[in-house]
C-alpha cells in the first residue's frame, strides 16, 4: 500500500503506513510487509499486528522516525516503516 493510499478499515478506522502517522498520533498495527529480514527484526522487537504504536519524533532530515510501542522508544527509517500497516481512529486528536 502506498502512502498516498488511505482507506477505511474494521470500525471506520483508517489504514495507512506507520511512516504515515503524524507526530503524537497513535495506529495499531495491522500487517508488516517487506524484506523478511526486517519484518523479523520488527517481531524480535515486539512489534506485531495489534501492537498500539505512537509517533513521538522525528530527524531534522526526515529521514528516521521514533515510534513508543510496549514501553519503549525505538527509531526506524521511514522507507521500513512506509511496509507497517497501522489504522487509526480518524477521529483522534494529538495530544499535546
Amino acid at each position: 500500500m502506498a502512502s498516498s493510499e488511505l482507506s477505511l478499515g474494521r470500525a471506520g478506522h483508517m489504514v495507512k503506513t506507520l511512516a504515515d502517522l503524524r507526530i503524537g498520533q497513535l495506529g495499531r498495527v495491522l500487517s508488516l510487509n517487506g524484506r523478511v529480514e526486517t519484518r523479523r527484526r520488527f517481531l524480535d522487537l515486539g512489534l506485531i499486528p495489534g501492537t498500539e504504536v505512537r509517533a513521538v519524533m522525528e530527524s531534522p532530515v526526515g529521514r528516521l522516525r521514533a515510534y513508543k510501542f510496549r514501553s519503549s522508544i525505538f527509531a526506524i527509517r521511514t522507507t521500513e516503516a512506509s511496509t507497517i500497516e497501522v489504522e487509526s481512529p480518524h477521529h483522534e486528536r494529538l495530544e499535546g
